[in-house]
């Protein structure tokens, strides 16, 4: 009859998730919500969870406020205002408990290649115990920090002490009563440091280069507030909704030139003067540089660590090792036992241990040679049906899980045009160029303060700022919501 649809069947899809952090959990869960795609989720390690999971360092806790760490789809009964790595981890496995993903988790397995069929419009995945298996859609969770940055000082592997990145932290540590050495002064350090400081003989912190600090205020929610989050309706979701709305004027500051920055700074300076009790401690941990070139570092008890008689700030790079110790720019040597260096990842290079290949079976490292790039940070111009979660340009936001749900939903959106209309999607070679020259003006005109000279991890080779959004997470909310039908094209396969 005129004026009904001739109901289109729906395909039967298959795809391969990689990764289960939190970016793998999101997209099963998007798929399941979306699509009616059955889906496998590749895991290299023993268990869910990612960077939570192979982190487990002291002091090991999240940044960002708990409510706005988690996904929107779930209310869940935070203990603490910043959530801690065992309760990030188990936080991980209910989820996957709670939407039923365990039957569907190919766990200790490590992808290796992925390679797209342009006959047959689907993927081969190969796993590095050589099994394979097709799919019709990959979507790549591997995560941003995921590849220890280990440092290749001269005389590193001579060293007769204990060494080991933060990543990798021993279970069976005991530091009690050594001469430890902590290299880096990052994110990660600032909790490494004062959650070990009760436990060494000594403790030596080494800094290339000073980072702005702001308290975290972190603290246990109280029986009551967590009672209010519980039961009371919408509570919880006002929090959520409040501490987004923060982070909009929290991005002001990034510009240089304003008065946010400023504030800001003071701030900033103001903490160290009431934190650190040594005058020359003080010169040598303040920046030089505006706030928000390097990633801001949240600690409450870092500064305080310096207090200590037995910590010590050494403000120099580490230029080479010995058997029994370190040498720093100064040409000192420090004796010490245990070397744990916080030198952070590799963040800028995407996919790093993946062989993805596209359309001519050209690789994506080939693509991004001269520079990381993808269309709202997703899809890759000549790799059909290939998705990126924690792609180029996407890190920040204030939440990265947020970021990541936007990030599966444009996945699961894909997945659901494809289920109807048999073919490929792929990137516009054009969208995608304009895409990343908009990125580039965004971080001129609003984020400049990234780029003012200190040495950060966002950058390229080339010089481009290859891992930052240049804006709160609203901004990429929108921007995901508005252009991923524009940019992420249909092909309708042959009849």
């Amino acid at each position: 009859m005129i004026g009904l649809r001739r109901k289109v069947p729906r395909r039967s899809l298959r795809v391969a998730i990689i990764g289960a952090g939190f970016g793998g959990i999101a997209a099963a869960i998007k798929l399941r919500q979306l699509t009616s795609a059955s889906f496998v989720i590749f895991e290299q390690s023993p268990q869910v969870g990612g960077t939570w999971y192979d982190n487990r360092y002291p002091g090991c806790e999240v940044d960002i406020p708990s409510h706005a760490y988690s996904f929107s789809f779930l209310r869940y009964d935070w203990s603490h205002t910043h959530a801690r790595q065992p309760e990030l981890l188990r936080y991980a496995q209910e989820i996957v408990d709670t939407f039923g993903l365990r039957p569907h988790l190919r766990l200790g397995t490590k992808v290796t290649e992925v390679i797209w069929d342009e006959q047959q419009l689907n993927y081969l995945v190969r796993t590095a115990e050589g099994d394979e298996d097709t799919f019709d859609v990959v979507i790549s969770a591997l995560g941003l920090l995921n590849v220890p940055n280990h440092p290749d000082w001269p005389g590193l592997e001579e060293f007769r002490g204990v060494r080991f990145h933060t990543s990798q932290w021993p279970q069976d540590l005991d530091l009690a009563g050594k001469r430890v050495a902590v290299v880096g002064t990052g994110s990660t350090a600032a909790q490494v440091v004062p959650g070990i400081a009760d436990q060494v003989g000594s403790l030596r912190v080494f800094q290339r280069e000073p980072g702005w600090v702001e308290p975290k205020r972190e603290r246990a929610f109280t029986a009551r507030e967590r009672w209010v989050y519980r039961h009371v309706p919408g509570a919880q979701w006002l929090h959520r909704g409040w501490l987004f709305f923060q982070s909009i004027n929290r991005f002001k500051a990034y510009d240089a030139t304003s008065g946010a920055q400023q504030r800001k700074r003071a701030a900033c300076e103001d903490y160290i003067r009431a934190s650190v009790k040594d005058p020359q401690v003080q010169a040598a941990v303040t920046p030089n540089y505006p706030w928000g070139c390097k990633r801001p570092v949240l600690a409450s008890t870092f500064y305080d660590t310096f207090n200590r008689e037995h910590v010590q700030l050494v403000p120099h790079p580490v230029t080479s090792v010995t058997e029994t110790g370190i040498v720093d720019a100064r040409g000192v040597h420090h004796e010490i036992d245990v070397l744990i260096t916080s030198t952070g990842f590799q963040p800028t290079r995407f996919l790093a241990n993946l062989d993805v290949r596209g359309i001519d079976k050209r690789s994506i490292h080939e693509a991004w040679q001269d520079r990381a790039a993808a269309f709202l940070g997703i899809t890759v111009s000549g790799f059909p049906n290939f998705f990126i979660l924690y792609g180029p340009n996407t890190n920040g936001g204030f939440s990265i899980i947020a970021q990541l749900e936007r990030q599966a939903e444009v996945a699961a959106k894909a997945v659901r045009r494809l289920e109807f209309t048999p073919g490929y999607v792929d990137t516009d070679p054009g969208v995608q160029r304009r895409y990343v020259d908009w990125i580039d003006r965004q971080i001129a005109k609003k984020a400049n303060a990234m780029e003012s000279g200190c040495h950060n991890y966002y950058h390229s080779d080339g010089g481009a700022n290859i891992t930052q959004w240049p804006g709160a997470h609203l901004k990429y909310l929108v921007v995901t919501k508005l252009l991923h039908r524009i940019g992420i094209r249909l092909t309708a396969a042959p009849r």
